[in-house]
């Protein structure tokens, strides 16, 4: 994932709201979203290291990773951050060994930022800035640097999100999916400056990443509701950015 929104404990009737987007090569293999059936997963998976970048399990326990970009500190042969959402996943609850574990786990993997939890309950562990165990409620943005860094994208991903929220409207998928697909480019002397060059920058600035070698793969909503409802979406693309297959799956939490 490259970047993910949430609201935590913002409405009433919806206590976790995550939309996020993942950008990655369009070479590297993927299964879309489903059931795994070597684990109580649902989401998409990663063909090469058999992980995930956003699934949430029966208990409504999600978790979604994004990797720390900085080219000067990654080192070849670590195990996979994909593994991490994974480990989340495999509990039926937060607790707080799963939370220590991570710490203390997470000099292992090249840069990373991870959020999980399940409704009334967000954290955020990242091997590279401070992590916050658990978060107030709020809107919450993230992509490849820590937690609420004021990257455009960020920035104008929070506004639309929020804008959305106070419309009125019951939250739907259809509308939050069409949110992540904004393209807008801000200004370079906007752009942050991450040691990749002005064109990656330009081209990794947009919320939704179009280009024929790397770009948005896919969108990903979940949503669970006080009655303990649980439902996700999930939408992929070509590497034009045209939409290829919608996925929707709706649980009763156990």
């Amino acid at each position: 994932m490259c970047l993910v929104l949430i609201a935590h404990e913002v409405l009433p009737e919806l206590p976790l709201v995550v939309a996020a987007n993942r950008d990655e090569f369009h070479e590297r293999g993927t299964m879309a979203a489903h059931w795994w059936e070597d684990e109580p997963i649902l989401a998409g998976r990663d063909r090469e290291a058999g992980g995930t970048w956003f699934g949430v399990n029966r208990h409504g326990v999600f978790a979604t990773v994004t990797n720390y970009r900085d080219p000067s500190v990654n080192e070849p042969g670590l195990p996979s951050r994909g593994q991490l959402p994974v480990l989340v996943l495999r509990r039926d609850r937060v607790r707080e060994q799963t939370v220590r574990t991570l710490h203390n786990e997470g000099h292992r993997y090249n840069g990373f930022n991870l959020l999980f939890g399940q409704p009334g309950s967000l954290h955020y562990v990242t091997n590279r800035g401070e992590s916050q165990s658990r978060l107030r409620p709020g809107l919450y943005g993230l992509s490849n640097h820590v937690l609420e860094t004021a990257w455009p994208k960020v920035q104008h991903g929070k506004a639309l999100l929020q804008e959305y929220l106070d419309s009125g409207r019951a939250p739907e998928h259809g509308p939050l999916l069409d949110l992540l697909h904004d393209r807008s480019r801000p200004d370079d002397d906007h752009l942050p400056n991450t040691g990749i060059g002005l064109e990656w920058e330009r081209l990794l600035a947009p919320m939704f990443i179009v280009s024929r070698r790397y770009g948005t793969r896919a969108s990903t909503v979940l949503t669970v509701d006080r009655q303990g409802r649980a439902a996700f979406t999930e939408r992929t693309f070509d590497w034009r950015g045209n939409p290829q297959e919608t996925r929707s799956f709706e649980f009763a939490l156990t």
